[in-house]
C-alpha cells in the first residue's frame, strides 16, 4: 500500500502541483486562470483518444439500424445476437469500450486535481509543510509564488463555491456532455439506462461540488464545455438542436393553445351575436308577417263586398 502511494504521489500528485505552480507564475499570480490553462492542456493531451471516442460514437450510430435487424431476427436468441452484435463491431473496427477510454482516464485526473488544489493552496501551517516535499526545487519560481493566493472573483478556489453558482454550471455542462456523447438506444431497456444517466450523472456531480473544492468544480464546467465543443465539431450538433427544437415546439404549441382559445372565446361571441340578430330579425319578420296578415284579412271582405256589388 505505502508503495502504491508513493507511486502515486510521484505520478500524478506532484507533477500536477508543480504544473498548477509554474501556470500560476506566468498567469500574473492568478489560480483561476492556472486552473483553466490546466484544463486546456489537460483536454489538449486527451485530444486523440477524445477523436477516437467521438469516431466510435458516430460509427456505432450509424450501425444502429443493422443492430435492430440483427435484434429482430434473432429475437429469441440472446447468445446468436450478442454473437452476430461483436461480428459486425469486428466487420466495421468499431469498439464499444474504446468509447468509455476518456472517462476512465478522467477519473484518475479528478481525483488527483482534488488533492493537488487541496495541497496547492495549504490552509495549515501542517499543510505547507507536506507541500514542500512535493514541490520540484529546480523550478526557478517556486520560492517566489509560495504561498499561493487561491481567492478568483466571488471564490475561494481552496474551498466550495458559498454562492452554489459552479455547482449548477457543473450540473447543466454536464448534462449537455451526456446529451452530446449518449448513443441512441437499441431497445426500451437501453432507452431507460440512458435517461438515467443523462440525469443521474449531472444531479452527482453537482452534488459533489458542493462539497468539493471550487477549483475542481471549475475543472469541471472548463472541461465539459471543451468536450461539447470537441464533440460538436466531430461528430455534429445534432443533439443540441434536437433540445432546441423541442423547446421551440414546445413555445409554438403553448402559443397555438392561446391563440385557438382566443379564437374559440371570439367564435362564441360571434355566434351569440348572431344568434340575437336572428331572433331580432326573425321577431320583426314576424311583426310584419302579423300585420300585413291582419290587412289582407281587412281587405278580403271588400273584395267579396265588391264582387256581389
Amino acid at each position: 500500500m505505502e508503495l502504491f502511494i508513493e507511486i502515486w504521489n510521484s505520478v500524478i500528485i506532484a507533477p500536477m502541483i508543480n504544473t498548477l505552480i509554474v501556470l500560476y507564475s506566468v498567469s500574473f499570480s492568478n489560480f483561476g486562470v492556472a486552473i483553466i490553462i490546466f484544463t486546456i492542456l489537460i483536454r489538449g493531451l486527451m485530444m486523440p483518444l477524445t477523436v477516437k471516442q467521438s469516431r466510435q460514437m458516430k460509427a456505432m450510430t450509424a450501425l444502429q439500424p443493422r443492430i435492430k435487424d440483427i435484434q429482430s431476427k434473432y429475437k429469441d436468441d440472446k447468445q446468436r445476437q450478442s454473437r452476430e452484435t461483436m461480428s459486425l463491431y469486428k466487420e466495421q473496427g468499431v469498439n464499444p469500450i474504446g468509447c468509455l477510454g476518456p472517462m476512465f482516464i478522467q477519473f484518475p485526473i479528478w481525483i488527483g486535481l482534488y488533492q493537488a488544489i487541496l495541497q496547492t493552496v495549504p490552509t495549515t501551517p501542517e499543510r505547507l509543510v507536506g507541500l514542500s516535499g512535493h514541490l520540484y526545487m529546480w523550478l526557478p519560481m517556486i520560492e517566489e509564488v509560495i504561498p499561493l493566493d487561491s481567492s478568483f472573483l466571488w471564490l475561494n478556489l481552496a474551498q466550495p463555491d458559498p454562492k452554489w453558482i459552479l455547482p449548477v454550471l457543473v450540473g447543466v455542462s454536464m448534462w449537455f456532455m451526456q446529451k452530446m456523447t449518449t448513443m441512441p438506444a437499441m431497445d426500451d431497456r437501453q432507452a431507460s439506462t440512458n435517461r438515467m444517466m443523462l440525469w443521474m450523472m449531472p444531479f452527482m456531480f453537482g452534488f459533489f461540488s458542493l462539497q468539493f473544492p471550487s477549483g475542481l468544480a471549475m475543472y469541471w464546467v472548463i472541461s465539459n464545455l471543451a468536450g461539447i465543443v470537441i464533440q460538436g465539431f466531430i461528430t455534429g450538433w445534432d443533439p443540441l438542436l434536437e433540445v432546441l427544437r423541442l423547446n421551440k415546439v414546445e413555445k409554438d404549441a403553448t402559443g397555438t393553445e392561446a391563440v385557438t382559445a382566443v379564437l374559440d372565446v371570439d367564435t362564441h361571441i360571434s355566434e351569440e351575436i348572431d344568434d340575437e340578430e336572428l331572433n331580432r330579425n326573425n321577431g320583426e319578420d314576424g311583426g310584419r308577417s302579423s300585420r300585413n296578415s291582419s290587412k289582407r284579412t281587412r281587405r278580403r271582405p271588400r273584395r267579396g263586398r265588391n264582387k256581389r256589388r
